[in-house]
């Protein structure tokens, strides 16, 4: 399923918020494209693994700080998340109760807690996102290595983009 933006299809000329016939919006087409295949692969990867989609990035966030050599609190994945502290309790119950992740004491704070990961949970991850990260990556090494910087560059840009727009102040009224 991919979300309706009022966009054409990609290749159609035109779409809801630009102009046709500019390849720079077919790129955006095309990265549109990919966020709402990425939605939705993460929707069903979470649903076969008997979660909701909050409590699988949670688990990805717990699994990239533990790569990282960086303890995973719980109210540093609240933060992470955008939820409350109880709601984070509640998640991190159902996902030690499901067996993905436990409460440990801090490695060089005895008196905190940290997240991680369980054998299962990372066992899970393997193997349903294992093959898939494979083929991404024949993808990204199908990108000519003159031309991943331009791209890198490109989605840099547009995740700083993203991550400082701010809503707009005030919205309007529909005029009766």
């Amino acid at each position: 399923m991919v979300e309706s933006t009022g966009e054409q299809s990609e290749g159609s000329g035109g779409s809801y918020w630009y102009g046709g016939g500019d390849s720079a919006v077919d790129l955006l087409s095309a990265l549109r494209a990919f966020r709402a295949a990425d939605h939705e692969m993460r929707r069903r990867m979470s649903a076969g693994m008997k979660m909701n989609t909050t409590d699988l990035a949670a688990l990805r966030y717990v699994i990239a700080h533990e790569v990282g050599d960086d303890p995973a609190t719980p109210q540093a994945l609240a933060r992470h998340l955008g939820i409350s502290g109880a709601s984070t309790s509640k998640l991190l119950d159902r996902l030690t109760v499901s067996g993905h992740l436990e409460r440990v004491p801090h490695p060089r704070d005895g008196r905190s807690r940290i997240v991680v990961a369980t054998d299962h949970a990372h066992s899970q991850v393997r193997e349903r996102l294992g093959r898939m990260h494979e083929r991404m990556l024949e993808v990204a090494h199908g990108v000519p290595p003159s031309a991943r910087p331009a791209v890198i560059e490109f989605l840099r840009a547009m995740t700083r983009n993203l991550e400082t727009e701010a809503p707009p102040e005030k919205l309007t009224a529909p005029e009766a």
